[in-house]
């Protein structure tokens, strides 16, 4: 049976987080005279109005959330702070339609970085400020924050942190979990803060540093120009952007490894060595055919390709240049970028790289089977043997993520876009990238959309930044059984 109490509580929990974030963005807001001041806080006295409520319903400690309540406190969660999180757009009159407020909020909090506002630059900035920080927010997931700083409800916080935390992996950094989850905020506030302050050393306002700090580090890739990051001719900013864009999309484990200098537990974790070699390779191959299109030099070309290349796979979808126009086998590796995903334990979307990895493991060993039908073959990743379970349920997400995405662009298809266009939202919004190609390319947005397709879209959002089984689960039958 599911305890509404519980489920209640956190996501009052969750609404009072979001309200009280909608306040730092005043004083952006007051210091440049934006005009948005009153929507802000009309925005953030309902949001929080609300969470109070849902507190307070049934508010007891010690309650013991078990696997069905946190599933249904992660989805009702999401729903609840997209929904609100809406607010700012409509109040302030940024966004009339609510499909377009909600369509915007859900790309910011799954961290898609897919919009609809035509003219950025002219926003008003605390609203600006707001969508950078929903990016921030949905980045290492605010259900980990709520587990790190809100162990006083008494609520058993590992169900929870399972059904957020992205990808397959469960590796705790402490046995309590909410130590885990502490550790990781702490690495994810420290690593944006050092980041704005580097790009605010490099040129950047204070304001667009701390706004591409946030959207960097969630690998959002919300920018506050029109042209993205092209918009900065510096190669020590786009460098920059680069180095912590990788590490945004490295497991947090490994990183939190590397402060305490541990590099050969770093070094051996196949994950890791995977993402870095297939950064590189890919860079130095197409670099050759950037120049051919025309990149006046050498370190310009392999700058833009670099950039693209850990965008793409970051699933962050910053852009310094457009990838369209670099030929047809370009094209194909950025589609296939947009189905990869970094690391699990990262702020990246998309299918990640741990599940290509057991994928291979896995085709590998049928192969020896082959030819060795009797032998025992352990699957192994790490060293580390991987459990039948753990493998059934990678091929399964393959299929399953294969499926929805053939499904979407289906569904898109007949509401009207032309398929290269309808693979390229569908993949972008399922792997929570941003960019895609045909008509929402590196150079386009969504706003010319219908409402319908916005929909769908902002439901494959979701979809894709909860792994799939997270949110699928609650639309089973199984699920509402009361045994």
């Amino acid at each position: 049976m599911i305890h509404l109490g519980p489920v209640s509580n956190v996501v009052g929990v969750l609404l009072l987080i979001v309200g009280f974030m909608m306040l730092t963005a005043i004083p952006f807001s007051l210091y440049h005279g934006s005009q948005d001041t009153q929507a802000l806080l009309l925005s953030s006295g309902l949001t929080i109005a609300a969470g109070l409520i849902s507190w307070f319903y049934k508010f007891h400690s010690g309650a013991q959330v078990n696997k069905r309540e946190g599933y249904l406190i992660v989805g009702l969660g999401w729903l609840s702070m997209v929904s609100f999180g809406a607010l700012p757009y409509l109040f302030s009159g940024v966004l009339a339609h609510p499909i377009d407020a909600l369509f915007e909020t859900v790309s910011g909090m799954t961290t898609t970085g897919a919009s609809v506002l035509n003219d950025i630059e002219n926003l008003p900035k605390g609203i600006l400020f707001w969508r950078s920080m929903t990016q921030w927010l949905g980045g290492m997931g605010i259900i980990v924050l709520t587990v790190a700083i809100f162990p006083l409800l008494g609520f058993g916080g590992i169900e929870l942190f399972v059904a957020e935390a992205p990808g397959p992996t469960s590796d705790k950094l402490h046995p309590r979990i909410q130590v885990t989850a502490k550790r990781l905020w702490l690495l994810y506030v420290g690593i944006t803060s050092l980041l704005c302050l580097l790009l605010w050393l490099e040129g950047m306002s204070f304001y667009e540093a701390i706004n591409h700090a946030l959207t960097t580090m969630a690998t959002g890739g919300f920018s506050t120009r029109n042209a993205s990051i092209a918009a900065f001719s510096s190669p020590l900013i786009q460098y920059t952007l680069i180095i912590f864009m990788f590490l945004a999309g490295t497991n947090y484990s490994m990183i939190y490894y590397m402060t305490r200098r541990k590099w050969t537990r770093v070094w051996n974790n196949e994950e890791f060595k995977t993402y870095l070699i297939l950064v590189v390779l890919l860079a130095i191959a197409i670099t050759p055919v950037v120049i051919q299109h025309g990149t006046n030099s050498w370190e310009q070309a392999f700058r833009d390709t670099l950039f693209q290349v850990v965008s793409l796979i970051t699933t962050t979808g910053y852009v310094s240049a457009d990838y369209t126009t670099w030929g047809t086998p370009v094209l194909l590796i950025c589609v296939a970028l947009l189905f990869l995903g970094a690391s699990a334990g990262s702020t990246a979307g998309g299918i990640k790289i741990i599940r290509h990895l057991v994928f291979f493991k896995i085709s590998i060993n049928e192969f020896k089977k082959l030819l060795h039908p009797q032998a025992i073959i352990p699957l192994k990743l790490n060293g580390q043997p991987v459990s039948t379970r753990i493998a059934i349920h990678i091929l399964v997400f393959l299929l399953l993520y294969l499926s929805t995405f053939f499904v979407g662009t289906l569904v898109v298809s007949m509401m009207g876009l032309d398929f290269e266009t309808a693979v390229g939202a569908v993949a972008t919004s399922l792997g929570n990238v941003g960019p895609g190609i045909g008509q929402v390319g590196p150079t386009d947005n969504f706003a010319w959309l219908s409402y319908d397709i916005k929909a769908v879209l902002s439901f494959l959002m979701l979809l894709g930044r909860l792994e799939l089984f997270t949110l699928l689960v609650i639309f089973t039958p199984y699920f509402w059984k009361l045994n």
